[in-house]
């Protein structure tokens, strides 16, 4: 989701850029000729270490997606970075560029290329190459906002007239290792300083354009390690241009990895986050969690996990999830309707059920925004879009550079559904600033429409914030009236995303206004007629969760909306939830599922509920632009069994999954129905079960504890369980995979089966062991060797089995946990001593033994 259209829908994250900086810097200047130093300085004229820095400069440059060049030039041109903005032949169209970015405040100018005759138009010229790279990355603080790349100028004539001397700072720079700027007759207030080397000049030298001192006091005065590039992409992000505070993050952590505080780390993830870029995000969350593990906030381990659905790592984004739970519930903050294991299972719904639809990528699709339609009579859709289609650059939002965005009209083709001849709107109601997300009457008379808080310029809250306001205006012929704001506006919250009711006579939007459970919230108003309007009523937590809840849709008796806090694939999702008129509620809400949810955003959607078409917007991978529009036709899947019982295998003490535990499911009379083992996530899965039917799941593992649960199914529901297991103590054995106590040998003496003192002994072991574990049933088998007639050593075994077990009920074990007492004679030798070979009496002891059988824990 990009963020000119974020501004629009994230509300809290969706607001206008701030005032550009008022802070007085070294200064850039318009370049007349000078004796500055050069790129080619020191080269005696020969300009090898020139075009050796070009190459360094141009590899910075290209990671930024800055475009750069080099010419080399004999002449009066000072040396230097040129931001060049155009290249012209034509004087009048040259003279009015340069006017028009000097009414911008930029130092702009021009020079003749001698080699082609052309008029090259620059913003600004710099000394070095790293405060070229920052006002480019920085469109010059805002100040401009078409396409630009750097020129680097080599005039190996001037280099070689200038000397060392000749190039020493004047004045109070002298301390800063920096050039002085050339006088001129105007300056440019950089946001930057413009002479200083990132991976030299310590952090206690940089003054930021202020008195001596003033940096050295800002730095020590907080525990957080800044530099100028810091800080100025803390100006960034606090006016929410969070596309270029993320390239200045990255810039500064890249030349010194000192900057990479956990704070200034989050700032870089969130820059990410907001713009939507989760490839990103999830990288600086990750590296933020490797920072700070169990310190890492719920906030954090939130957006975090969200990054991990975003990159297709669900598995992973499950147990930060759980984690999120765990410290949400910890510190109070936060409630959640949905338990972890229900979310779980949620998800692999979502991922193992494939929604039965055909989603189309339109040909009306810009390389820029595209989103929001909604239905305009019979053939007709109008969206918002953010697709430049002046000649020259319109206004331009600072978030991502992106054009401001307007309302367009298109005709629907519903044989091959496209929507084709995309005009603008309104001339009455598209303003200069952002018009978004509408919604028509029944009567197509009355339209309310999302826009910016502005009068004659934007309006700010005490903060500094633009917020979003809902307008409504009237059909008059075939123009609109002017546009009245609606009454439950304000002037520090935003409204915005209106859906209508069929019959008009509800008003559905989006605000964070007081009163909201998560960061936006889908509230309701009714519309009462004459422009009057009830008072708000949020939809509550059935609906609104912490998170964002965006674009409703109403159709019928169902509602569709957007969330990033409902369980999804990852960033928004589209859901639906069916409004029951007699109990005047919502019913469950549902994921649309693939193919309409991706990992990336999914939102704005519309739909006609008899045809089962409409349309939705993306920033899904293979989309022509930043958020594209998508055609869809859902063909409704006939009705199956999802009876499941679902779950996951952990280790009790370290939560750790157990892979390849044997997981068996059996029916209320312990008849065994099902046998699984658990994946190498831990997880297993039993479907196609009878509903409202009592189950019991029994899970063994070599080194753990069996566990039995008792669950019964719903109907078309996963059940999920989560099966915790205790290690084995040492005293138990696992051969073969069956589990015995481990006890040295029960010795009898020859034809005899009283229990002898040494024997008594080890059995008072067992004892312990019993009574340690209260719940554990044992078998007793006891064998002999081949010596003797086979049935005597049968009835012998026997008899010393009953008298072991006789002995275990004098010491206080109840008779029950004990199975059964059984004697095998010579039936189970442990090796080749049957009679045919010889054998010694160690051999023969080997197999008279007794045996303890773990048969439950």
């Amino acid at each position: 989701m990009n963020a000119s259209k974020q501004l629009i829908i994230g509300l809290c994250c969706l607001l206008m850029a701030g005032s550009l900086w008022s802070q007085d810097y070294p200064a850039a200047t318009s370049r007349p000729a000078s004796s500055q130093a050069t790129p080619g300085d020191g080269v005696d004229g020969s300009g090898t270490n020139a075009r050796d820095a070009y190459q360094a400069f141009r590899q910075r440059a290209k990671r930024f997606d800055v475009a750069s060049r080099s010419l080399e030039l004999n002449g009066a041109l000072e040396p230097g970075y040129y931001l060049i903005t155009g290249v012209f032949s034509d004087g009048k169209n040259l003279n009015r560029n340069i006017r028009n970015l000097k009414r911008q405040g930029l130092p702009a100018g021009s020079f003749v290329n001698p080699e082609n005759g052309l008029n090259y138009v620059y913003a600004a010229a710099f000394d070095n190459d790293e405060a070229a790279l920052q006002g480019a990355i920085s469109k010059m603080d805002g100040k401009y906002q078409g396409d630009s790349w750097i020129l680097m100028i080599d005039n190996p004539a001037i280099n070689s007239r200038i000397s060392v001397a000749d190039r020493l700072p004047e004045s109070n720079t002298a301390s800063l290792n920096i050039k002085p700027a050339p006088k001129a007759p105007e300056t440019y207030k950089a946001p930057w300083n413009t002479d200083w080397d990132l991976e030299e000049t310590p952090d206690s030298e940089l003054d930021f354009g202020l008195q001596s001192g003033a940096a050295d006091d800002y730095i020590q005065n907080t525990e957080r390690p800044v530099n100028m590039i810091v800080r100025k992409a803390d100006d960034l992000f606090d006016k929410m241009w969070y596309a270029e505070a993320a390239k200045l993050y990255e810039a500064a952590i890249e030349r010194n990895p000192d900057m990479k505080s956990a704070e200034t780390v989050k700032r870089l993830a969130d820059s990410h986050y907001y713009n939507t870029n989760m490839e990103r995000a999830f990288y600086w969350y990750e590296t933020l969690y490797n920072m700070q593990r169990g310190n890492m906030s719920a906030e954090n381990l939130f957006r975090y996990a969200h990054t991990l659905k975003g990159t297709g790592k669900y598995g992973r984004a499950k147990r930060f999830m759980r984690l999120y739970d765990k410290k949400s519930a910890a510190s109070g903050s936060g409630s959640r309707r949905v338990s972890m294991e229900q979310r779980e299972t949620i998800l692999d719904n979502i991922l193992s059920g494939v929604e039965v639809a055909d989603v189309k990528n339109l040909n009306i699709n810009s390389k820029y925004s595209d989103f929001a339609p909604m239905f305009y009579g019979e053939d007709q859709v109008v969206f918002a879009s953010s697709v430049d289609s002046a000649f020259f650059h319109t206004r331009r939002y600072k978030w991502n550079n992106q054009p401001y965005l307007d309302l367009y009209v298109a005709r629907l083709n519903e044989s091959a559904d496209e929507l084709e001849g995309a005009v603008k709107f309104s001339k009455s109601l598209n303003s200069k600033y952002h018009e978004a997300a509408v919604t028509f009457s029944p009567d197509g008379n009355t339209i309310y429409f999302t826009r910016n808080n502005y009068g004659k310029k934007l309006r700010r809250d005490k903060n500094g914030v633009n917020h979003l306001k809902l307008y409504m205006a009237t059909k008059m012929g075939n123009e609109w009236s002017d546009a009245v704001e609606l009454p439950f506006n304000g002037e520090d919250f935003s409204t915005g995303h209106p859906a209508l009711s069929p019959d008009g006579k509800q008003l559905y939007f989006v605000s964070d206004m007081p009163g909201s459970i998560g960061e936006t919230d889908i509230f309701v108003v009714d519309v009462l007629g004459n422009g009057q309007f009830s008072e708000p009523r949020n939809l509550g937590p059935e609906i609104n969760t912490p998170s964002k809840e965006l674009f409703p849709f109403i159709n019928g008796s169902k509602m569709y909306f957007s969330s990033e806090g409902h369980v999804g694939l990852g960033g928004l999702d589209v859901f639906e939830v069916a409004f029951n008129p007699e109990e005047e509620g919502f019913l469950e809400v549902r994921n649309l599922g693939q193919p309409i949810n991706s990992k990336k955003d999914d939102f704005s959607y519309i739909v006609d509920e008899a045809t089962q078409k409409g349309f939705f917007a993306s920033n899904r991978i293979g989309g022509k632009g930043d958020d594209d529009l998508y055609s869809f036709q859902r063909l409704l899947p006939e009705e199956k069994n999802e009876n499941a019982i679902e779950g996951v295998v952990l280790d009790v003490v370290t939560g750790e999954v157990i892979p390849n535990a044997l997981v068996s499911l059996l029916d209320e009379n312990n008849m065994k129905l099902l046998e699984v083992r658990s994946d190498e996530n831990g997880e297993f899965v039993f479907q196609d079960l009878e509903t409202n039917t009592r189950y019991n799941v029994q899970v063994e593992s070599d080194d753990h504890m069996i566990k039995a649960v008792d669950v019964e199914t719903r109907e078309n529901q996963r059940v999920a369980l989560e099966v915790p297991l205790e290690k084995l103590d040492e005293r138990i054995a696992v051969e073969d995979g069956v589990r015995k106590l481990k006890v040295d040998n029960i010795y009898f003496d020859f034809d005899k089966f009283y229990i002898r003192s040494d024997a008594a002994s080890e059995l008072d072991k067992l004892v312990g062991v019993l009574e340690e574990y209260p719940s554990m049933v044992i078998a007793i088998e006891s064998h002999t060797d081949s010596r003797g007639p086979a049935v005597y050593n049968k009835y012998l075994s026997q008899q010393r089995a009953s008298a072991t077990r006789d002995y275990l009920i004098k010491r206080g074990i109840d008779p029950s946990r004990i199975q059964r007492a059984e004697g095998f004679g010579e039936e189970r030798l442990l090796n080749g001593c049957d009679g045919s070979v010889k054998c010694t009496r160690e051999q023969h002891q080997m197999n008279r033994r007794s045996e303890f059988i773990i048969v439950n824990m």
